[in-house]
């Protein structure tokens, strides 16, 4: 019998900066379809990012000074920025996050974007 062939929608978001840097050595590679976005409270490594689509988290919290190594702040950063998050991965069937789990973007916003997406899927 002939199968379909299925082409799920696969988004990495890569959270801080070593979610940015991982986003970044995945578009080296060269890996193909896979939505890429990189999401952080620190504006200056967003504009060296390679990703296209790039979130600054926070604006109001943080000013895009990053979040000083405060996961409370990284929390309240993707808290502020969750509508545009979600903008980004709504239509994805997987949905992976990589951060690191160091400084304060990605510890504290990974879990509030992992929350978001699962919530999203259960409405």
């Amino acid at each position: 019998p002939d199968l379909p062939v299925l082409h799920p929608r696969i988004t990495v978001v890569g959270v801080g900066g070593a979610g940015g840097n991982a986003v970044n050595n995945m578009i080296q590679s060269n890996l193909q379809g896979v939505n890429f976005v990189v999401a952080n409270t620190d504006a200056q490594a967003l504009e060296k990012s390679l990703c296209s689509k790039k979130i600054q988290l926070g604006i109001n919290l943080t000013r895009g000074l990053g979040a000083g190594a405060l996961p409370d702040v990284g929390r309240g950063a993707a808290e502020e920025s969750i509508d545009e998050i979600m903008e980004h991965i709504r239509d994805s069937h997987m949905l992976f996050i990589t951060a690191g789990m160091g400084g304060g973007t990605g510890t504290g916003a990974a879990p509030v974007i992992a929350k978001a997406a699962r919530e999203a899927k259960a409405a």
